[in-house]
């Protein structure tokens, strides 16, 4: 009896052994191939200066009618929302309106040939200039200024504007 024994179970494990070998050779691979690009959010301004001039009180200079229209190119790799912002002066404080010591700057980035209509009051906080722009797109800015009524600061201020990109 232990001679049958110890042959069905030889024969026992020599089905285990080829179970084993039989699934081993059935494995296969395969790979996958993933790339990535890093998010580039970028923006630059041509010319990136505005040059008013001297302004008597309470009056108003545009850049559309001194050719100093502003371009701003989305440099990035995805589409972006360009948003703009003004600044008090030393001086001089950001308004939607002209007073003593307050100025007001717009911006304007379609139709703005007629000056200030269409154009939009600057204020402290980001707002939206534009939105959507493709890779390599491009929108025009000019900007519209109104010195304050009265003052007593008579030295060069600066009115800087700041532009910002976002991902869309």
């Amino acid at each position: 009896m232990k001679k049958i024994t110890m042959a069905r179970i030889s024969a026992a494990c020599l089905v285990c052994s080829m179970i084993a070998i039989s699934a081993a050779e059935a494995a296969d691979t395969a790979s996958v191939t993933a790339t990535v690009t890093l998010q580039n959010i970028s923006l630059t301004v041509t010319s990136g200066t505005v040059a008013y001039g001297i302004i008597a009180a309470g009056q108003s200079a545009g850049t559309n009618s001194t050719s100093q229209t502003q371009t701003v190119t989305n440099n990035g790799n995805v589409s972006e929302d360009f948003n703009i912002k003004g600044i008090n002066s030393t001086n001089w404080t950001l308004g939607a309106t002209a007073g003593t010591d307050t100025y007001s700057h717009k911006f304007c980035s379609t139709s703005c040939a007629n000056a200030p209509t269409g154009y939009t009051a600057l204020t402290t906080s980001d707002q939206t200039l534009s939105a959507g722009i493709a890779p390599s797109g491009t929108k025009s800015l000019d900007l519209y200024l109104t010195v304050p009524t009265s003052s007593s600061y008579f030295t060069e201020q600066s009115v800087n504007v700041t532009v910002t990109a976002i991902a869309s």
